[in-house]
């Protein structure tokens, strides 16, 4: 393939990426350039790499099947300290604990997460859902239909993994890395909802 031809794939990934803002599989992707969804990950490789080398501001990442473009984590706090929210929501040692149970052993049930734990996994479950990182997975085949339940998509991207096998082994020194990672994306989609939100007040 032509370099010319290459640089175009690349612009419409990037062109598809920016414009729906979530992730795009890489069938979506192919359907865009016209093309076998092979050539259409070797596009969005491609493009991956240039914003890599390029080192600015935004990344293109990998999840799974899929490619989205999005903040380069270490730029967070200087966004956040742009936006500016009343309350703010933090993971607490309960969420952070039960999200790691669902992440390591995922697909679970809250009755599995609750005999690791000793104690209800209703709120913390209840809330992980909230925030888009947890998930209803199907339901496990016994008595009763308990639901079993996964870790996101969104989950890979704020903790900047590819996949649930690239995550680290847990540690204390880790957990509060990420604690610190998600809390500052949650906030910061809670600030931008938040603008939204007055915004519409505004003009109502």
């Amino acid at each position: 393939m032509r370099e010319e031809e290459c640089r175009e794939q690349e612009a419409i990934v990037e062109a598809v990426l920016f414009t729906m803002g979530n992730s795009v599989t890489a069938a979506q992707l192919a359907a865009a350039l016209e093309c076998k969804e092979s050539e259409a990950r070797e596009a969005a490789e491609r493009l991956k790499k240039r914003y890599e080398e390029a080192e600015g501001g935004i990344q293109i990442v990998r999840l799974e099947d899929s490619y989205q473009m999005c903040t380069r984590a270490e730029y967070y706090a200087s966004l956040i300290r742009v936006a500016s929210a009343p309350k703010k929501q933090v993971l607490t040692d309960v969420a952070m604990e039960t999200l790691a149970i669902i992440a390591y052993k995922q697909p679970v049930t809250k009755a599995d997460i609750e005999k690791i734990r000793g104690v209800n996994a209703d709120h913390a479950v209840n809330r992980l859902v909230e925030y888009g990182l947890v998930y209803e997975a199907g339901r496990l085949d016994a008595p009763g239909r308990p639901a079993l339940f996964g870790t996101t998509e969104e989950f890979l991207r704020r903790f900047g993994v590819g996949s649930t096998e690239e995550l680290p082994k847990p540690g204390i020194e880790k957990q509060e890395e990420i604690r610190t990672e998600v809390e500052e994306e949650l906030n910061l989609k809670l600030d931008a909802e938040g603008r939204l939100l007055e915004e519409e007040t505004e003009e109502t």
